[in-house]
This record gives C-alpha cells, sequence and structure tokens, in this order.
C-alpha cells in the first residue's frame, strides 16, 4: 500500500502573502508555519474525516481549516485563533474559515452555546470554544471586511454573549464560573480539570466581549456595543481578585474554597492581551513566566503539577498568545527568544518542517503516535512575525485602515506583503548604525497609521522632516494608500 499526499497548493493567484528578513531561521519557521496550514485546508469529505461521528452533511464538498492533517481531520474552532490569522496572512482563502464558523453558528444551541466542532454530532462540551468563535469572527471581519457575514450571524452573537455566558456567571463576583448553569463539568482546549473563577476564561470573555462591541458598532447596534464594552470593564475590575500579589502573575481558578496555588499560561497571556493587565502587571507576569514556565522546548502551559501533569507540557497554540503579549508590552527580545525555543525545537526534530499540537515531557510529541505532527494551531509564528516584526495590523474592517509598527528586537531587517481585498500593503525595513529606513505602500482607498521607532533621531517623511510626539520610543504619522512612503530615521551619532 502507498500513500501520496500533500497540502494545499498555493498557486499565484491565492499564495498572496510573504515574509523575509536578516534571520534566516524565522523565514524557514513563517513558511513552515504557512506550510504546516496548507496541509490542514483541505475539501470536507466523509471518506477521511474524524471516525467519532464527525461527519457532516453541510460541510461536505466545502474548503475547510482542519484541526490537523492527520488529526482531528475535523475544523475546530478555536484552532482558528491562530490557524486563520497565518491563513489571512499567507493565502487568498479565507472561505475556509467563513465556511467553519458558519457551520458552527448553524449549529448553535438554544440557550447560545455553540459547538467547537463537528465531533459527535456537534456536542462535544467545550466551555471556552464559543468565546473563540467571536474572536474568530472578529478576525475574519477585520482581515477580509466580510461584512454580510457579521451581518447574517449578528443573532449569534447575541445569544453567545445575553444568554450563555450570562448563565455560567457568579453573580456575586460578575466573573465566569463553570459551577454555574450548564458547563458544570465541561472541557476547554486542553481539557484541564479547573474549577472556579478561572482566569482564562475571563480574559477571553473580556476580548470577546471588546471585539463584538466593534462589530456591533459597525453594523449601527450601538446599545449593544455600549452593554458589552461595560461588562468588559466590569470584568477587568473583578480580575483583580485573582492577582497573586506574592508571584506577580494571576492564580488559575479555586481549589476547595481558595485560590490553586499555581498560574496558568494561558489566563496570564490573554490578561495581558485583553489589557486586563496593566503595563506594570504585564511585565511581572512575563517575568514570571520567563522564569517558571521556561522549558528547552518552549514555555510550559502551568507552573506546577497542582491540577495535574502538565508543567512540561507546550502548547504552540497558547503559547503564540504569550509571545504575542510579549511584544504588546515592548519585549521584542525576549519574545523572539522564546520562538527561537519553541520553532527551533520543532524544525530540529522529526518531521522537522511542519508545527506539531504540543509538546511533552523531554520534548517528545506529547501523546506519542497519535500527537498530530501537523497543526494549524500551532503556527502563531507566522502572524507573530508579520504582525510584530514586519509590523502590518488592520485598525478597520479588510484594512479600510490600517497600521505599520515594526518591533525588530535583533532582526536588522525585514520585508513582506499582506494580502487586503483592495490589493496588497507592502513593508520593507532596515536599520544600521546611522539610522532606521521604512517603505510603505498601502492599498488604494485606504488610510493609515506608520509608528517608526525614533529615539535620538531626526524623523524624515517622504523626505520631509516631521516632528511630532514621541509614544515610546516611536512617532507615528497618518498616510494614505495608493502610493509608496519612505520614512527615515537619522541617528543622532557622537
Amino acid at each position: 500500500m502507498s500513500l501520496n499526499f500533500t497540502g494545499f497548493l498555493g498557486t499565484p493567484n491565492t499564495f498572496t502573502g510573504y515574509f523575509e528578513s536578516s534571520d534566516d531561521q524565522l523565514n524557514q519557521w513563517w513558511y513552515d508555519g504557512v506550510y504546516t496550514n496548507d496541509m490542514c485546508t483541505d475539501t470536507f469529505r466523509l471518506s477521511d474525516t474524524d471516525p467519532r461521528r464527525a461527519g457532516s452533511p453541510t460541510l461536505v464538498g466545502k474548503l475547510v481549516l482542519h484541526d490537523g492533517a492527520k488529526r482531528d481531520r475535523d475544523p475546530y474552532v478555536g484552532d482558528l485563533a491562530v490557524a486563520s490569522r497565518t491563513s489571512y496572512l499567507s493565502h487568498d482563502t479565507s472561505i475556509a474559515t467563513k465556511n467553519v464558523l458558519a457551520d458552527i453558528a448553524d449549529h448553535q444551541r438554544d440557550d447560545g452555546w455553540l459547538p467547537p466542532a463537528s465531533i459527535n454530532n456537534y456536542t462535544l462540551p467545550l466551555y471556552d470554544y464559543p468565546l473563540w468563535w467571536v474572536a474568530c469572527s472578529y478576525d475574519l471581519f477585520m482581515y477580509t471586511g466580510d461584512v454580510d457575514y457579521i451581518s447574517k450571524y449578528y443573532p449569534n452573537l447575541l445569544r453567545v454573549l445575553d444568554d450563555f455566558y450570562p448563565s455560567t456567571t457568579d453573580p456575586s463576583t460578575g466573573l465566569l464560573n463553570k459551577q454555574f448553569g450548564v458547563a458544570n463539568g465541561y472541557g476547554d482546549y486542553a481539557f484541564l480539570p479547573r474549577t472556579g473563577p478561572v482566569t482564562y476564561y475571563n480574559a477571553l470573555y473580556v476580548i470577546a466581549l471588546d471585539n463584538a462591541a466593534s462589530m456591533a458598532r459597525y453594523l449601527g447596534h450601538e446599545n449593544d456595543a455600549s452593554r458589552w464594552s461595560a461588562r468588559a470593564r466590569n470584568i477587568s475590575v473583578a480580575m483583580d481578585a485573582l492577582f497573586d500579589t506574592s508571584a506577580g502573575a494571576f492564580y488559575d481558578g479555586s481549589c476547595g474554597d481558595v485560590p490553586c496555588q499555581t498560574h496558568a499560561q494561558d489566563g496570564n497571556s490573554l490578561s495581558i492581551v485583553s489589557g486586563v493587565a496593566n503595563s506594570t502587571r504585564a511585565k511581572s507576569i512575563l517575568s514570571y513566566l520567563s522564569i517558571n514556565h521556561a522549558r528547552p522546548y518552549g514555555n510550559s502551559f502551568y507552573d506546577n503539577d497542582v491540577i495535574g501533569p502538565f508543567s512540561q507540557r507546550v502548547y504552540a497554540f497558547i503559547s503564540y498568545f504569550e509571545i504575542e503579549a510579549r511584544f504588546k508590552t515592548g519585549l521584542a527580545d525576549s519574545a523572539l527568544e522564546e520562538i527561537r525555543r519553541l520553532y527551533g525545537w520543532m524544525s530540529t526534530h522529526d518531521p522537522g518542517i511542519t508545527t506539531w499540537e504540543g509538546i511533552g515531557p523531554n520534548g517528545d510529541p506529547y501523546e506519542d503516535g497519535f500527537t498530530s505532527m501537523a497543526h494549524g494551531w500551532g503556527t502563531g509564528v507566522v502572524p507573530a512575525l508579520t504582525n510584530y516584526i514586519l509590523g502590518v495590523m488592520p485598525q478597520g474592517p479588510g484594512f479600510s485602515t490600517w497600521s505599520v509598527k515594526p518591533i525588530p528586537g535583533d532582526v536588522k531587517w525585514a520585508k513582506g506583503g499582506v494580502p487586503t481585498p483592495n490589493g496588497p500593503l507592502t513593508v520593507s525595513w532596515t536599520r544600521d548604525p546611522t539610522g532606521f529606513f521604512l517603505s510603505v505602500t498601502g492599498p488604494a482607498g485606504t488610510k493609515g497609521v506608520v509608528s517608526i521607532p525614533a529615539e535620538n533621531g531626526t524623523v524624515s517623511y517622504d523626505s520631509m522632516i516631521v516632528e511630532g510626539r514621541m509614544d515610546n520610543g516611536y512617532m507615528s504619522m497618518a498616510v494614505e494608500g495608493g502610493g509608496t512612503h519612505i520614512f527615515t530615521v537619522k541617528y543622532q551619532v557622537s
């Protein structure tokens, strides 16, 4: 018997994004991530779908982003939080994400809960994945500008946020707690035995509420937007009770009537990404993770084994959000260090060209031969490098407005292109002892803000010297799309 398999082939009209930098390893890992995602992008067929009652007639014949190339061959919505960003930044195949998100919404339960995937005939009880559906719907909106999608599924958004999650909220604290409502015993992305007010669930809730509020405002639903924004702020304040001041990081749920004496990578990372943690706490959290979670093959998602044998396990999925938190906090060097440990390990161990589902003790596949060695949720190196090293982010639906803010770390130069509905957005920057040089070409009909690291230098915008307010070492300038703009910083060398 023989097997002939190839990943989704990116032809010139679909392979529309690229990245290159002074670091050849980063370049290789970016394309390894894209290749992994290509292997997970396929037409949904009953003949090769996960056998655990995942075969769904409503998905047959549609392009989807599977969980993994081998297993699970079923599209899970939580995985799309990373895999879809990789897809948006490399290919013109957003339909693979839209098909999955729409199918999940079409199978919403009457109480507002959304299934994570078609597995078990859309009944696998996961608690966090409806929130990831909200976040992934927002990403689809921002990266592609698909207004028709968010308009059609806006009623689903209402039922998720105003029916299901309020029914699992502790009225005495305002925090999500699985012990309330129907969610007792529900799992999450890693099937962790967590109870009480878990930091991860609540930080993700804040992200979902803020994302939903942005979509509501765009559609003119101001009352919904205001309600969700206010709830997000109230949860952020309530989460202060979950912070362990002695460790400088958030606890992870309850053990009996007291906080579990353990600190999880997911909740702490998302507390920074969500804005729950201020800059002081963010730096404290990231310092704690660096000291207590670092392993030779990445950062583990627990510091100890209080709730189970998890202190040696690494998921590239959730590590992406820690890496993102490091970039957002301005700690590019530590973000790159973590990338190099994590992706360096996977790239130097069999199969060497794909990103894994999970890494266990001693750096081995965490579930031995059952582990997926080509998992789309492990491709976070792609959005990390494009969004932060290259510096390109959507700020309005479909990149109608955008930002370019390179956070170089030790990278000497980078260039790349990002596909948008109005054409490519291309960026190239380099630096040397004399200055920083940045070129940006935005699509016609769009607007952007370019931020350039400008400490101790004279800034020029299209050959004109400019003066502006500095913010954390950056100067920002508004630009119009439809042409190429050149920005330079000439350092003042003593």
